[in-house]
């Protein structure tokens, strides 16, 4: 296996409507960034932190070969729906303006960075979210990195009631929507929708690609799997795995130590995933034919 690449962090500050904004950029430090990847914590809208994510994105950037911009966006229930998913719109923005150092002295136009959107958890909901919005305003995404999104504030998918006391219980994330979401239908000045998910949208053509992770017993995984679904219905690429023996929040927990396969670790298969899909010379590390479905 490859020597691990390095990755380099920092703290910035995002501009946007609200204010500055905190995140932390992950650079792989051996090559420029492949692209960047604006990431959202999970924490069910209402906790966590770039910082609690630290090892989990530094290893993302790792495996992916992207940036990572880890958001500290603004949390319930001091705001909701939809300010969270402008903060990630924001960052969005800003990772868009990035540009990598010439590498020689002759003057070329910088390439357009390539984006894609991504998190974990309620994190996966506002990525999910955030590129709709991208669609609608035509603004280019190369992926949406799923990690076991909740998408359904009634949580009615029988995975809810299969292991009724693992986490998060659907009592459990039924009030955490309620702390999240507007109670009407926010409009953006330009007149786009602000879904609060995506099964509030009425079409899903022309999103961008999926990559998808859930577990086998996490209480959202039917949400997962029915979304996956209809993307495929609606002509959307997805790539979605779902981990044996695998609960809620897996993204957080590393894989099986120095030796194991990147892919043992959810972090390390979605962030492979996103370079495949993304890159147009596959990663030798990545099996060719992942155990997708």
């Amino acid at each position: 296996m490859a020597t691990p690449t390095v990755v380099s962090w920092e703290q910035v500050s995002v501009p946007t409507p609200s204010g500055p904004l905190p995140a932390r950029v992950y650079r792989p430090a051996t090559a420029s960034p492949q692209g960047w990847l604006v990431w959202a914590h999970g924490g069910s809208w209402r906790a966590g932190s770039a910082q609690d994510w630290h090892g989990a994105t530094a290893e993302l950037a790792r495996h992916s070969g992207f940036g990572v911009v880890s958001v500290d966006y603004r949390l319930a229930p001091e705001v909701r729906h939809p300010a969270m998913v402008e903060d990630i719109l924001s960052a969005l923005s800003w990772a868009g303006e990035q540009q990598d150092e010439p590498a020689s002295a002759v003057s070329v136009p910088p390439a357009a960075p390539v984006l894609a959107v991504g998190g974990d958890s309620a994190g996966g909901t506002l990525a999910a979210s955030a590129a709709l919005v991208c669609r609608d305003r035509g603004v280019p995404l190369a992926a949406q990195v799923l990690a076991y999104p909740p998408l359904d504030p009634g949580c009615a998918a029988a995975s809810y009631h299969r292991f009724p006391d693992m986490f998060p219980t659907a009592s459990y994330l039924r009030a955490a929507w309620q702390d999240y979401r507007h109670p009407g239908r926010p409009v953006a000045a330009d007149g786009t929708r602000l879904h609060s998910t995506p099964f509030e949208a009425a079409d899903l053509r022309g999103l961008a690609p999926a990559v998808m992770a859930t577990g086998d017993l996490d209480p959202v995984g039917d949400d997962v799997h029915h979304y996956g679904r209809l993307l495929r219905a609606a002509g959307v690429e997805v790539a979605l795995r779902e981990f044996r023996q695998t609960g809620h929040g897996a993204f957080l927990q590393p894989g099986h130590g120095p030796g194991g396969h990147p892919t043992t670790s959810m972090r390390g298969w979605l962030g492979l995933a996103l370079r495949r899909l993304t890159s147009p010379n596959a990663p030798e590390d990545l099996p060719s034919s992942p155990p997708w479905s």
